[in-house]
């Protein structure tokens, strides 16, 4: 599938619904569980969404369309989360996770991106030189691998339960 902003938009702006359908009110069994050691439950990973809301996508555009390559991106912090949830219960993260992703969708709209936007460059601090398009499309990817993650952990919650038939449930492996 080719880059098209409208499409990826389409991702971008059903991600908080879709998790908070999945997640909202569910018992902690279920979200604050992870696949082992270094691995993150649904909780962490809504808490990874909102730190990335706050310092990834829009101010990585900024820079972009202000500074282009000149300045580098702040490097990503992945764990930032652990410490910024503390406290915060699963129905605040989804929230704020909702109401910061609909901030950077009105502010992603109002840019007015077109093709030449969408190749302006920037500097990541591991990967090199990037485009904008390839930012927004990540973003979304990003997004959707998430979901993955989040549905296959609670999943694997059922893995010795769901008895022969883990033979039939890809998911589980």
């Amino acid at each position: 599938m080719k880059f098209d902003l409208q499409q990826t938009m389409e991702i971008l702006e059903r991600t908080p619904k879709v998790l908070s359908e999945m997640l909202k009110g569910l018992s902690d069994a279920w979200t604050t569980q992870h696949e082992g050691p270094g691995s993150w439950s649904p909780y962490d990973v809504i808490g990874h969404l909102i730190h990335g809301e706050k310092t990834d996508w829009i101010p990585r555009m900024d820079i972009m369309m202000n500074h282009g390559t000149a300045i580098p991106f702040v490097p990503f912090d992945r764990f930032a989360q652990f410490k910024e949830s503390e406290g915060k219960t699963l129905d605040l993260l989804l929230e704020e996770f909702t109401r910061l992703r609909q901030d950077n969708l009105r502010i992603l709209k109002n840019t007015q991106l077109d093709q030449v936007a969408l190749g302006r460059k920037g500097t990541h601090p591991a990967l090199g030189e990037v485009t904008l398009q390839q930012l927004l499309a990540t973003w979304a990817a990003h997004d959707l691998g998430h979901i993955v993650q989040i549905a296959r952990v609670m999943a694997k919650q059922y893995r010795e339960e769901v008895g022969p038939w883990k033979a039939y449930l890809s998911v589980l492996e």
